[in-house]
């Protein structure tokens, strides 16, 4: 191919992949099955990599974040992002109408009512159609240059559907869905979890690291844009300019005729409001005509032509009748308070979570108080008030346990941080998720050994840590449920097996706090044995670059702990690989290029890559002109037509174990 069909070719597949963008992340009509986007995905992505002098800032491959900031520029809005004036009743509703009529001398108003998303309002600026700035509201005439950070945003079109300069304003915020797996992800991790979904938005925009934004599924609803068609007249056809441009806007806009159809929009929102995936807390509603918001005008901090009517927080009131702490499977200390039965936003709540130490001192929370209770994003329920004004003088004041209350094992609270934590990896609050952490496939991939298994046997006080694994024998697990002897000697082969894991793989398992499956690679190759690890400063870690004086001091405090000194040695014992294999000789497939394909009879497709990079090979997901081998399994798809078409040579599973085994 000459470089003009190189180009020509790049080009369509760009063009493919955003109309296939819009079609899913925008519209939610996908017309192709993923697999085949993610295909047309990885054809550029080879092309951009063969052909880096073609690759573009606006290249739908562009989106995954860049290099990380070392602080946020700062922008000067071209007009400034004004507040809006508020309402909070029915009566104020009628008195902005009555302004409106008297300052445009009318008094039939056509009205556009819009939900108020509860996020991060954001400007966006195009030069002939393509993106170049981004930037957050901040005090209305300075924000924070975001550009890198709103470019991952998969319904922020990276080029419009016209070659035009224009600016927008929308409100980016996190759907209820992601915020609750969010949140799960990072109790896992051992960070602390979002208050609600506004703010894990708004700290996900705020990362300086672009890459961390990628990994959150930010969305975007746009609401307003300065467009330059002269044929356009009401902001209602401006919104569906700015959809046929190729913007997310919000579905549920409505024509108003008056007032009267404004209070029925307000109303119907205020009970259906709960059905929403994403956060709002009002409706905005606008003058229709532009030549009406232009001639009304603005006052200095707000237009006349809008208004946001406030809905109240679903709050209810009831009394703190105990205060708990419950202890997460990352070692995470919670304050729970436990409450009086109350109806809030269509169910009883009896508990609602305190967050931490500080949040409790913030609030002066008491045993016997009566509180303002909400749901924190409608997701989790929250205690946000306390009515100090019914106090009686008997509420008892709260104090965090210096002991786990499971365990009695030692409560740690590192500098910089919220959460106070149990450090202890045999505390049985902990145990089962750390067990079923460890038989995991990215771990010690103990196949059959899954939550149900997970939760008998610690239930049944057969084992009490990760270790105890490996004393399990048959006979005991077929006495429990719906276990039988083959079933059971299955659980016992695979448990034998995975003595054999590379150490970095044990590493990883153990679920030592940050420590990841690179993490633990990095470690591994720094630090060959256990004991190594063991011993090694805080200081030496963090000189590594990957790690850093987070994870650092995160594994030496694991390692300090004498419950998981034991631990080590009860692993060591037992057999499991706790050093890395020394090796010996040559490489027989130094630098060769393998990809797999399809489904494997033998293998889980992690092991086949290692067995691979064992003997000094590559494993990469994707065929290009470099790759050497594609093995290709049951149903292996387009990666073994481009293979053919590359002329890359394919092996079948066969063949991969005849060419290791002579290596």
């Amino acid at each position: 191919m000459t470089d003009k069909n190189i180009k020509e070719e790049i080009e369509k597949l760009r063009d493919k992949i955003r109309r296939h963008a819009h079609l899913y992340y925008v519209l939610d009509k996908p017309e192709i099955p993923d697999a085949q986007y993610d295909q047309i995905f990885r054809e550029l992505q080879e092309l951009e990599k063969e052909y880096p002098n073609l690759v573009i800032p606006d290249s739908p491959t562009q989106r995954v974040g860049g290099e990380p900031l070392k602080s946020f520029k700062t922008v000067t809005h071209k007009t400034s992002l004004l507040s809006l004036d508020n309402a909070f009743s029915k009566q104020e509703l009628i008195d902005f109408d009555r302004r409106v009529k008297e300052g445009l001398g009318q008094e039939k108003i056509e009205y556009v009512g819009e939900l108020k998303i509860d996020g991060l309002a954001v400007t966006l600026t195009y030069k002939n159609g393509k993106f170049v700035e981004g930037s957050t509201r901040g005090d209305g005439v300075h924000g924070e240059d975001i550009t890198q950070n709103l470019r991952t945003i998969n319904t922020i079109p990276l080029v419009l559907n016209e070659p035009i300069d224009l600016e927008v304003r929308g409100e980016v915020y996190l759907p209820y869905d992601a915020f609750v797996k969010i949140n799960a992800e990072r109790e896992e991790a051992g960070d602390p979890k979002f208050a609600n979904p506004r703010n894990a938005a708004a700290g996900s925009l705020r990362q300086l690291d672009p890459k961390v934004t990628a990994t959150r599924p930010l969305d975007i609803f746009i609401y307003y844009g300065i467009v330059p068609q002269s044929k356009i007249t009401t902001h209602s056809e401006v919104l569906e300019y700015l959809k046929d441009l190729g913007f997310k806007v919000n579905p549920n806009i409505r024509l108003c005729n008056g007032i009267a159809a404004v209070e029925k929009y307000v109303k119907d929102w205020e009970e259906k409001r709960e059905n929403l995936q994403y956060e709002i807390d009002g409706i905005v509603i606008k003058v229709n005509r532009l030549q009406d918001q232009k001639a009304l005008g603005n006052t200095s901090r707000a237009p006349r032509w809008a208004i946001a009517f406030k809905y109240p927080p679903m709050q209810a009131e009831t009394t703190v009748e105990d205060i708990t702490v419950q202890v997460g499977r990352t070692g995470a200390i919670t304050p729970v308070a436990h409450l009086k039965p109350t109806h809030l936003a269509g169910v009883v709540v009896k508990r609602a979570t305190l967050h931490n130490e500080d949040q409790i001192k913030r609030l002066d929370i008491r045993v016997g108080d009566q509180v303002k209770i909400q749901r924190a994003g409608e997701v989790i329920p929250e205690v946000v008030e306390v009515v100090k004004g019914k106090r009686k003088g008997d509420e008892k004041v709260f104090h965090m346990p210096k002991r786990c209350p499971v365990c009695n094992g030692e409560i740690e609270r590192l500098p910089g941080e919220a959460v106070s934590r149990c450090i202890n990896a045999s505390c049985p609050a902990q145990v089962k998720e750390r067990i079923r952490h460890f038989a995991t496939r990215e771990a010690m991939d103990i196949e059959h050994v899954g939550p149900a298994i997970v939760e008998q046997l610690v239930d049944k006080g057969v084992i009490s840590d990760v270790a105890d694994l490996y004393s399990i024998n048959k006979e005991t697990l077929v006495t429990l449920e719906r276990l039988a002897e083959k079933s059971a000697q299955n659980i016992i082969d695979a448990i034998q097996a995975s003595k054999e894991r590379p150490f970095e793989r044990v590493l990883y398992a153990l679920g030592i706090r940050h420590v990841g499956r690179h993490i633990a690679t990095i470690l591994a190759q720094y630090y060959p044995a256990i004991e190594k690890v063991m011993n090694t400063s805080e200081d030496d870690l963090s000189k590594i670059n990957a790690i850093g004086p987070k994870i650092a001091a995160s594994i030496t405090h694991f390692f300090k702990q004498k419950g998981n000194h034991h631990l080590i040695e009860k692993l060591n014992a037992a057999g499991v690989t706790l050093k890395s294999k020394e090796s010996s000789g040559p490489k027989p497939l130094q630098g060769k290029q393998f990809v797999f394909t399809g489904g494997l009879k033998n293998y889980s497709r992690p092991d086949a890559e290692e067995l691979v990079r064992g003997l000094g090979g590559n494993a990469s997901s994707s065929v290009s002109k470099k790759t050497d081998y594609v093995v290709a399994g049951e149903d292996p798809g387009s990666k073994y037509d481009k293979a053919k078409k590359l002329g890359v040579t394919i092996l079948t599973e066969e063949e991969f174990t005849k060419l290791i085994k002579q290596k």
